[in-house]
Parts: C-alpha cells; structure tokens; sequence
C-alpha cells in the first residue's frame, strides 16, 4: 500500500542531459526538485552525463546531426531507465534540437517554446541576447521569428561569451562578472534601443536573478523549467 501511495506522487519520468555545464545541470535539478516538493509530489528523473567539450566541437563545426546522434545516445540510455521525456538544460547544445526532436524515441523539450510565447507575450520587438558566441550570433539559431536581435559589437560578444565559458566552467559568478554585465545590458539597452536581454544560458543563473537584476529581462532556463514542470505534473509554476 505504500509502494502505490509514494507511486501516486510521482509525475512522469524526465530524462536530463546533464554536464553542460554541471553548474547548469545542478539548477535544474534543484529547481525542479524545489517545484515537485512545494506541491507535495515526488521528482522522477535521470540524469546522464555529456562531455561538454565534445559538445562544443560539434558546435563549432555547425555539426548538428553529429550533435543531435551524440545527444540521442544519452537520451536513450535515459528511456532504458524508465524517462518518458527529454530534456538538455543547456541553450548552446540546441543549435540541433530541430534533428534531436524529429529523432528522439521521447519527446523532447525545446527550450525556445515557451522564449517565444514569452516574447509575444511581453510585445518585445527588438533584444539583446546574454549566452556563448554562437547562440549569440545565431541570433537564438532562428527561434526569435519576427523579433529582431540586435547584435552587441564584437568586442561585447567576446567578453559575453569568454565570461559565461568561465561560469560554465567554474561554476561561480563572481562581483565584477555580474557588475560588468549589468553595464553592457544598460549600454545596449541605450545604444541600441532594446526592450529587453534574453539570458540564453542557464549558467547565467549563476549571476543573475529576480532580486538583483537590474534591467529588463528574460531567463530562458526559467521559463524552460516552468514548462518541464507542468508537463511532468500537469501544474503550471505560478
């Protein structure tokens, strides 16, 4: 009887592509964790774990049906041990989501959904994306639809992207990080007359939140684990 009351709590099963990088994977797993006990449920998920620099060479390559097969492995070892979705809690890694959608044995999360209802929802025409070189350059690999993302000059996009190697890497943030960043949001903001930076990262949690952030923005992991969340347990995040 009890077997079947803790089973009653439990939602489906995720599978998380984890290592990408691990300070990344670690928020997601706290977060949803912290979402399933606030409703009294039981988180059911398996994470496995990727080789960020083999994941990184495969984007720099623009390689994305190597990426998508070498995520696809991962994905389906984790359906092996009972997931029924799939997620990478990773922006960069997406550069193949549209391949790793169309060929995973699950369903699979693609973490510029709920961006682009967001966008609509908040009538943003012109952004600014904080994340790696490529999702930067990508202007969000062609999710943004008729937003326009408004590139920061190649100097910002070095120190951007070499900054957020260095969270992903060392999972920590530090003062100056979040106090240089900051700075360059208010530049583009004026400069460029955006209405907002999108956080394309997720190890940008590491420097940024609802309490000290102190410009318009969208986080895009956030967004993406309130949409895990409901379809796992049928409860939207309020």
């Amino acid at each position: 009887m009890k077997d079947y009351i803790i089973d009653m709590h439990k939602g489906r099963c995720l599978g998380l592509v984890g290592g990408l990088g691990v300070g990344a994977t670690v928020h997601y797993y706290q977060q949803l964790a912290k979402a399933h006990e606030q409703r009294g449920r039981t988180l059911d998920i398996v994470i496995t774990h990727a080789d960020i620099a083999r994941v990184r060479q495969y984007v720099e390559a623009n390689d994305r049906n190597g990426l998508a097969d070498y995520l696809l492995g991962f994905i389906s070892r984790m359906q092996e041990a009972g997931a029924d979705i799939a997620a990478v809690p990773a922006v960069t890694p997406h550069l193949c989501v549209r391949e790793l959608v169309a060929a995973s044995p699950v369903p699979v999360f693609n973490i510029f959904d709920p961006l682009v209802k967001e966008l609509k929802a908040r009538g943003a025409r012109r952004v600014a994306v904080f994340g790696t070189r490529f999702v930067i350059e990508s202007r969000l690999y062609g999710f943004a639809g008729d937003v326009e993302v408004v590139q920061p000059k190649p100097d910002q996009v070095d120190y951007i992207h070499r900054t957020y190697m260095q969270l992903a890497q060392e999972a920590k943030g530090t003062a100056e990080q979040h106090r240089n960043l900051t700075a360059l949001a208010h530049a583009l903001l004026a400069r460029e007359a955006v209405d907002l930076i999108i956080l394309a990262g997720t190890d940008l949690t590491l420097l940024f939140d609802d309490t000290n952030t102190e410009f318009p923005f969208i986080d895009c992991a956030a967004l993406h684990i309130a949409a895990i969340v409901e379809a796992l347990l049928g409860e939207p995040i309020a």
